[in-house]
C-alpha cells in the first residue's frame, strides 16, 4: 500500500513538473532575449488583416493579424510595438533587423524561405479573380489576352506569374497597394486583378460593379509569421500558435474578422452609373484622422528646410573658397545627390543605417536626414549663385576695413544673397512640402498616407485623395502668401 502511495506521489510530482516546465518553456522567450518588447512590422492597408481604425481621428492599427500578435506577445511575456511599411519593404526591414517579426498575411514561399524564416500556417486563404461584373472571368484560362493587376511583392504576384507561364497573352501590372489595383480595374486600364478572397470580398461589397471568383488552388497556401533568418522566436511562436489552434482562439478570431464586413461603408454600396461617383460624405467620419497628418508634414518640412539651408550654405562656401580638395568634395557630393533618385536615397538611409552603425533610426529621422542631405545639394547651387550675385565691391570694402572673411560672409554677403534667392528658397520649401509624401513608403503617416489608409479602409479611392490634395494646396498657398509678405518687408529697406 505504501509503495502504491509512493508511486502515485511520484507520478503526481512528475506531472506537475512537466506542466510547469512546459509552461515555462512557452514563456522563456522573454527571458532568453535581452529585451522585454517585440517589434512587429506590417502594412496596415490590407483589411481585415491589418488596417487603421480611423474613427474619431484615432491612429490605432487593428485587425486579425494584430489580435494574433497581441495574444502571442502576452503569452510569451513580451510587450508589443507595431511599426508599418509598404508591403514590399517588410522583408528588407527584417533583413535590416528593424523588426523582430512580420505579420501581413504573408505566405511562406520557397523564394522567401531562402532569406527569412516562417512560423506554421495560421490561416488558409485562396486567390480570386476580381473583374468588372459580367466579365465572365472565372478561371485562369479566361485571362488569356488580358491585362491583370497584382500587388507588388505578394504571393498573388508570384501566382499570377505562374499562371502567365501557362496561359498565353497575359500582361501583368504590378502596383504597390490593393486599392490601386482595384482602381485600375474601375478605370479600365486593366481587365482583372488577382486578390486574396477575404480582401476581394470587402471590395466587392463596397463596389457592386465588381465581382470575384475563386481560383482553384493547386498547392497549399496560407498566412504565416515571418522572422529574420535564424531567429530564436520561431519555436516559441509555433508553440503558442498551435495552442491557439487547439483551444479555439484562432477560430474565434477568424469569426470575428472574416465572418462579417468590418470596414466597408454601407453608403459606398450604391452602384455607380458613370463618372467618378464622388460622395465625400463617406469620408466625413475620417476627416480628423487625415487632418492629424498635417502637423507631422509641417514638422518634417520645417526641419528639412532649416537643416538643408544650413548644410547648403556650408557646401556653397566650400565651393567658392578656392581650396581645390574642398571644392572637389562639395561638387562630387552635389553630383551624387542630384544624380540619384530621392526615393532610393530614402530607402538606403532608412534600411542601411541600422546595419552600418547599429543605430535604430526612426522613419521620421531617416526622412529628415535624407531630405536635408538632398535639399542641401540643390540649395548649395542656389546659395552659391546668390553669393556670386552680390556686388564684389561689398566684399572688397569689408576686406579693406580688416573684417575677417567668415564675419564678412555672415554679416555682409549672406544676408544680401539670401534676400536675392528668397523666391528660389520658397520654391524649394514648397517642393519639400509636397515631396514629404515620399516618407509614407517607410511608414510615416503624413497627409497622403493618412488619405490612402482611409481609402483602403473604405474601399474607395478618389475622395480621400482629393481631400488630401486640397490640404496640400491650402498649405502651399499659405506658404506662398507668407513668403510674399516677407519679401515685401525685405524690399522696404532698399
Amino acid at each position: 500500500m505504501k509503495k502504491k502511495k509512493v508511486w502515485l506521489l511520484t507520478i503526481l510530482v512528475v506531472a506537475v513538473i512537466s506542466i510547469i516546465t512546459g509552461h515555462s518553456n512557452s514563456l522563456k522567450a522573454a527571458s532568453s532575449l535581452d529585451k522585454d518588447t517585440l517589434t512587429m512590422i506590417t502594412s496596415p492597408d490590407y483589411p481585415p488583416y491589418e488596417f487603421y481604425d480611423t474613427k474619431g481621428g484615432d491612429r490605432q492599427i487593428v485587425g486579425f493579424d494584430i489580435d494574433i500578435a497581441k495574444t502571442l506577445a502576452q503569452k510569451l511575456g513580451f510587450k508589443l510595438k507595431i511599426m508599418e511599411s509598404d508591403f514590399n519593404g517588410l522583408i528588407p526591414a527584417l533583413q535590416a533587423n528593424r523588426a523582430d517579426f512580420v505579420m501581413a498575411g504573408m505566405t511562406p514561399t520557397p523564394e522567401r524561405q531562402k532569406n527569412i524564416d516562417f512560423s506554421i500556417i495560421y490561416y488558409e486563404a485562396k486567390d480570386t479573380i476580381v473583374a468588372p461584373k459580367g466579365s465572365n472571368l472565372k478561371q485562369p484560362q479566361d485571362l488569356s489576352g488580358k491585362k491583370v493587376g497584382v500587388q507588388l511583392g505578394t504571393i498573388q504576384e508570384q501566382n499570377a506569374q505562374k499562371i502567365a507561364q501557362k496561359v498565353a497573352g497575359i500582361q501583368l501590372k504590378q502596383l504597390n497597394r490593393v486599392p490601386e489595383v482595384v482602381q485600375e480595374i474601375k478605370s479600365g486600364r486593366i481587365d482583372a486583378a488577382i486578390v486574396e478572397d477575404t480582401v476581394a470580398k470587402g471590395f466587392a461589397q463596397a463596389n457592386p460593379d465588381l465581382e470575384f471568383n475563386i481560383i482553384p488552388s493547386e498547392e497549399a497556401s496560407g498566412s504565416a509569421i515571418a522572422f529574420p533568418k535564424g531567429s530564436s522566436l520561431v519555436e516559441p511562436f509555433n508553440k503558442v500558435l498551435q495552442q491557439m489552434k487547439d483551444n479555439g482562439t484562432l477560430a474565434k478570431l477568424v469569426t470575428k474578422w472574416f465572418s462579417e464586413n468590418t470596414t466597408a461603408n454601407p453608403a459606398s454600396s450604391t452602384s455607380a452609373k458613370g463618372g467618378l461617383n464622388l460622395d465625400f460624405t463617406r469620408i466625413l467620419p475620417d476627416i480628423p484622422f487625415i487632418l492629424r497628418g498635417i502637423p507631422l508634414t509641417l514638422l518634417f518640412t520645417l526641419l528639412s528646410v532649416s537643416l538643408g539651408l544650413i548644410w547648403g550654405t556650408i557646401l556653397s562656401l566650400l565651393k567658392i573658397l578656392g581650396i581645390k580638395p574642398l571644392t572637389w568634395v562639395a561638387n562630387a557630393y552635389t553630383s551624387v545627390f542630384r544624380g540619384t533618385p530621392l526615393l532610393l536615397q530614402l530607402a538606403l538611409v532608412y534600411y542601411a543605417t541600422p546595419q552600418l552603425t547599429g543605430y535604430d533610426i526612426s522613419a521620421l529621422q531617416a526622412g529628415v536626414l535624407t531630405f536635408t542631405l538632398n535639399s542641401g545639394a540643390y540649395m548649395s547651387e542656389t546659395i552659391r549663385g546668390g553669393i556670386q550675385a552680390v556686388d564684389k565691391g561689398q566684399s572688397e570694402a569689408a576686406m579693406s576695413m580688416g573684417v575677417p572673411y567668415w564675419l564678412m560672409m555672415w554679416d555682409v554677403i549672406l544676408p544680401q544673397a539670401l534676400k536675392n534667392i528668397l523666391p528660389a528658397l520658397v520654391n524649394e520649401t514648397i517642393g519639400l512640402l509636397k515631396d514629404s509624401a515620399l516618407v509614407s513608403t517607410i511608414g510615416v503617416v503624413e497627409i497622403l498616407r493618412s488619405a490612402q489608409i482611409v481609402g483602403a479602409n473604405k474601399y474607395i479611392y478618389f475622395e480621400p485623395l482629393l481631400f488630401a490634395g486640397l490640404i496640400y494646396y491650402v498649405l502651399v498657398m499659405g506658404m506662398t502668401l507668407g513668403a510674399s509678405a516677407l519679401e515685401r518687408r525685405l524690399r522696404e529697406s532698399e
